[in-house]
Parts: structure tokens; C-alpha cells; sequence
């Protein structure tokens, strides 16, 4: 079995240059590189037990995430196992299944286990354990959705930029009566997306009445597909729909086609968040890509300065509007 020695001497560093990297306190990233390295080759394990004894770190993570069944979430859960596994943490996920009361639960299990710290996708605008969590000094990083009250961190993307980019385009294709499938009313982070959105529109002479800007009840298909329905139903029924998840888009998608209605020459669709079986749907779906893997990867080294006791501020990643063929584009 390999030791710290073994790993130093194939890296060509001291043994104290391997515990520093090990810990997360490495200052160079080329010294930090070799060290992982070795350590891959020689299957090195610390003793984490040891380690903890002596420490009182575990070099373990947590991860709490909104919904594992959403393609963005399981994607993003990847990001961070990958980047906190290079780093040499291990990763405990949690599922809150978009369910206040199951994140809780999860929350406490992962606290019993001695994590270091806990990045946490919110399921709803309120908890009591989040609190708590900040009160008691645990390193606490917010991902994807920030929670009011809650003073931590937040890795998110930034919309405005895509979202104008949008506005734009739909209005170039003569798009003249768009509709929003909404998150659950109440999510900060989806009725920031819908102002923007209404703002942009605005810019271009175009209106986002409220009949045309629906919650959905959960970020499901079937969601999706209710609110489809009843935008579908008005006596103006819009000519573009932007779903505020892909699971909703996909719902909308399914709406539109049980109807005999064709994308996009009856209704174009767009999804905020792309997943790659956007690009082979037919017509291929025009979305609004978050930067997953960067928000995982982000949220990590966030979480970590945390960790280690020195301040984080929270992180805004830029998304992008991904245009294919599904408002109309040409081929």
C-alpha cells in the first residue's frame, strides 16, 4: 500500500507539500497537479479517520440538489463530484426532489455525517435548517438558487444577457405574442429571469401580458404540458413560448404535438437550460444554456474558501443563447 512518502517522492516534493495539497492549501496549481497525479497512480488513500482525529476535518462534502430526476441537476451534481474528487474531497449527494420538507431531512443526514461544508440547490424560498446551518458556522455555499434570508454565498447563472439576446431574436422573426411557462411563483431566481425577459420584450414594442405568464405548480412535464394547455386554449393564443426549464419544455412539446400543431409554424418553443437531446429533437429546440459544469466546478472552490476560513463572495456565470430551429431560424 502506497504512503504520503511514495506519493512526495514521485511528485519530487516533501511530504509536507503532499499534506498541504491533500488539505487544499496548495498555492500553485502545476505543484497541486503533480501531487493529484501521483497520488492517481500510486492509489494512494489517506486515513481519513485518522485524518479527521487529528483535524477535525473529514474532507468530506455535501451536496443537496432540488431534483435529480432534472438532466441540469444530475449534469451539475457530476460537475461537483468530478472537481471535488481532483481535489481530493469525497462527495455525499442528497436529493431533495423539489420537496422543502425531504431537503431538510437530507440536510440533517449529511450534518450528522461531520461534512466540512455544503453546497445546496434549494428546493423552495424558505428554511428553517438553512438558517440554522449559517448560525452554527458550517461552511454553507447556495447553487443555482439563492434563498432569501439565507446569507451565503450563491454560484448562479446570470439570464439578462441570453434573455435579451432572446427578446431580440424573437422579435427579428416577427414573433409578436410570446408566453412564459414560470417556475413556482416565489423562486427568486425564476421571477428575476421573467423581468428580464419582460424588459427585453419591452425593448421591442412587445408585451408579456400576465395570461401569458404562467406558474407552473412543479418543474415537471406534466406541468409543463398544463400550462401549454391553457396558453394554447386563450382566444389569443401566443405564437412563442419560452418554458423556464427544460422538463416544462418538454411537457409544452407534447402538448403541441397531441394538438396536431406543428414547431414552429403554429408556435415556437424555446427552453431555458439546453440539454444535449435538444440538438436531435425535431425541429431542433432554440434554448438558454447554463454554464452546468462551470457552476459545479465554481461552486467547489467557492465552498472551500469557506472551508478554509477565508471570505467568498457569490459567483455569477453568464449563459448563452443557443439558436436552432425551433422559433422559425433559417435551416
Amino acid at each position: 500500500m502506497a504512503t504520503i512518502k511514495d506519493v512526495a517522492d514521485r511528485a519530487g516534493v516533501s511530504v509536507a507539500t503532499v499534506s498541504r495539497v491533500l488539505n487544499g492549501r496548495s498555492p500553485v496549481a502545476a505543484t497541486r497537479d503533480r501531487v493529484l497525479a501521483a497520488v492517481a497512480e500510486l492509489g494512494y488513500r489517506p486515513n481519513v479517520v485518522a485524518r479527521a482525529l487529528r483535524t477535525a476535518r473529514t474532507r468530506t462534502l455535501g451536496l443537496v440538489i432540488s431534483d435529480l430526476r432534472n438532466p441540469f441537476f444530475t449534469e451539475l451534481a457530476d460537475a461537483v463530484e468530478q472537481e471535488a474528487r481532483r481535489l481530493g474531497y469525497s462527495l455525499i449527494i442528497g436529493n431533495a426532489g423539489e420537496s422543502p420538507e425531504q431537503q431538510d431531512d437530507q440536510l440533517r443526514t449529511l450534518l450528522d455525517r461531520r461534512i466540512d461544508g455544503l453546497m445546496v440547490s434549494s428546493a423552495g424560498t424558505g428554511s428553517e435548517v438553512l438558517r440554522e446551518i449559517v448560525a452554527s458556522g458550517t461552511p454553507l455555499v447556495l447553487l443555482d438558487r439563492s434563498v432569501p434570508g439565507v446569507a451565503a454565498p450563491c454560484v448562479r447563472a446570470e439570464g439578462r444577457a441570453a434573455l435579451t439576446e432572446l427578446a431580440a431574436h424573437l422579435a427579428a422573426l416577427g414573433r409578436r405574442r410570446p408566453a412564459v411557462i414560470v417556475a413556482p411563483a416565489g423562486t427568486p431566481v425564476g421571477d428575476e429571469r421573467l423581468e428580464y425577459f419582460r424588459a427585453a420584450l419591452a425593448a421591442h414594442g412587445v408585451a408579456l401580458p400576465p395570461e401569458r405568464a404562467v406558474g407552473s405548480p412543479d418543474m415537471t412535464p406534466a406541468g409543463g404540458r398544463r400550462v401549454m394547455r391553457g396558453l394554447l386554449d386563450l382566444p389569443e393564443p401566443p405564437d412563442a413560448v419560452l418554458a423556464a426549464d427544460n422538463l416544462m419544455a418538454l411537457g409544452a412539446l407534447d402538448e403541441v404535438r397531441a394538438r396536431g400543431l406543428r414547431i414552429p409554424d403554429d408556435v415556437a418553443l424555446v427552453s431555458f437550460d439546453d440539454v444535449a437531446w435538444f440538438a436531435h429533437t425535431d425541429p431542433p429546440l432554440t434554448a438558454v444554456a447554463q454554464p452546468t459544469r462551470e457552476l459545479g466546478r465554481a461552486a467547489v472552490h467557492t465552498l472551500l474558501e469557506r472551508v478554509e476560513g477565508r471570505p467568498a463572495e457569490s459567483v455569477l456565470l453568464p449563459a448563452r443563447l443557443v439558436v436552432r430551429r425551433s422559433c422559425g431560424e433559417p435551416a
